[in-house]
């Protein structure tokens, strides 16, 4: 049994090691963050296209309108900004393998994503609050700017190294009572949450709209509407939970934080 444990245990201690051995060698555009990606790079664009088909079947693209349209042109403007300016800084290699698509979906829900190799999704109940091709803009060059930065292979990997170390921790604490086993596990899962997935989701939001400026800013658009839209968000809905408890920096945060970064987002004007 003690065998078997340790055994177990050496193998989880391996893979924690070798996920902090490649954290050290990836970092971010932009912001030379250094980051966690144990995902190779053409899995995380396997899966995504597999599920972004997937989507499609299930949610018909809309076409010939002129919110179509406006996507699509939107989106084709900052992914060229976002080709230059991977250009520009010897990164061309990080979307080498990008086949970008950008479609609009009929779905009364204010969201927007986009998938590792370029795939773009715009549901209709976010055209409300974006209003015009700036405020789309500004949404554009945020989800855009996830997948440039590689967050989502950054988020999985998170939580492959959480998952290995409450194995571990569990392992370490199999001939302990079940009550307090129990307990320990709860108290992990609790700090992993609060300590270690939402600050990071929410440093995730801040490089995105920080990026995002660049891009939309490089495409044309005028940077200040990126604080203009989101003080429309914070005036939109209810309650919100505290920052700490959640995935998003709150909306003053937020906004403090893109103000300050305007001066440095115009120097990209006109590349």
């Amino acid at each position: 049994m003690k065998n078997n444990l340790l055994t177990r245990s050496r193998f989880v201690i391996m893979l924690l090691l070798a996920g902090f051995t490649l954290f050290s060698c990836t970092t971010v555009p932009f912001s030379n963050r250094k980051q966690m990606t144990l995902l190779p790079e053409s899995q995380m664009l396997s899966m995504s296209l597999t599920q972004y088909d997937q989507f499609l079947d299930e949610h018909p693209p809309v076409s010939g309108t002129d919110d179509a349209r406006m996507v699509k042109n939107v989106g084709e403007n900052i992914a060229s900004a976002v080709e230059r300016y991977m250009n520009d800084n010897n990164m061309s290699s990080y979307i080498e393998d990008f086949k970008w698509e950008f479609n609009l979906v009929d779905e009364d829900v204010p969201n927007a994503w986009c998938m590792p190799g370029g795939k773009v999704v715009f549901y209709t109940g976010i055209l409300p609050y974006t209003k015009t091709e700036q405020g789309l803009a500004v949404v554009m060059g945020h989800e855009i700017a996830h997948a440039i930065a590689r967050h989502g292979n950054e988020r999985m990997s998170q939580q492959l190294m959480l998952q290995a170390g409450g194995t571990l921790l569990s392992l370490y604490l199999a001939e302990k009572e079940e009550e307090n086993r129990d307990l320990y596990l709860a108290a992990y899962g609790v700090g992993s949450t609060v300590g270690v997935t939402l600050p990071y989701s929410r440093s995730h939001e801040t490089e995105a709209d920080k990026l995002g400026l660049i891009f939309m800013t490089m495409a044309g658009y005028n940077p200040e509407e990126a604080v203009v839209f989101w003080q429309q968000m914070a005036q939109s809905g209810g309650a919100k939970p505290p920052e700490f408890l959640s995935t998003h920096p709150a909306n003053d945060t937020r906004i403090a934080n893109l103000k300050k970064f305007l001066p440095e987002a115009r120097k990209y004007a006109g590349k």
